[in-house]
């Protein structure tokens, strides 16, 4: 699909592209070590994954859209991080409190990754896309 002509242009450094290339091979590693139960990479590479998710989601926070979606990531990569952990260490069965078990502990992460999306796609795009409509009449 062809983008329309009078389409904005969205353009991102390359220096950034490469650090975001990068946060993949990171989190690719991480999740591998996860996969394989290789403790001592997929515990190293959770610094660099989420190290880097926190510098893209600083450098786009002037972007309503990216920097959601990018606080969206930093938890889903806690929320990951810390379900490999538990079962790395064994406690992702135990039975913290009524049925949830330390893996059930990862949903904090995650749905605040989605309230963060909620609150953006429901709350804040609508008010931009508003502004948009009044200042292009």
């Amino acid at each position: 699909m062809q983008p329309a002509a009078n389409d904005p242009i969205y353009a991102i450094p390359a220096s950034f592209r490469r650090m975001e290339n990068l946060h993949i091979v990171f989190w690719l590693l991480k999740d591998v070590g996860w996969c394989m139960i290789w403790k001592p990479l997929g515990l190293t590479m959770v610094v660099p994954t989420l190290s880097i998710a926190v510098v893209i989601a600083w450098r786009t926070r002037h972007l309503a859209a990216e920097l959601a979606h990018n606080l969206a990531i930093i938890f889903w990569i806690s929320a990951n991080s810390y379900w490999m952990i538990s079962e790395f260490f064994g406690f992702d069965e135990v039975l913290v409190w009524r049925g949830v078990t330390g893996k059930h502990l990862a949903m904090i992460p995650f749905t605040l990754g989605l309230l963060v999306l909620a609150y953006y796609y429901f709350w804040q795009k609508p008010r931009e896309n508003r502004t948009e409509q009044v200042a292009t009449l």
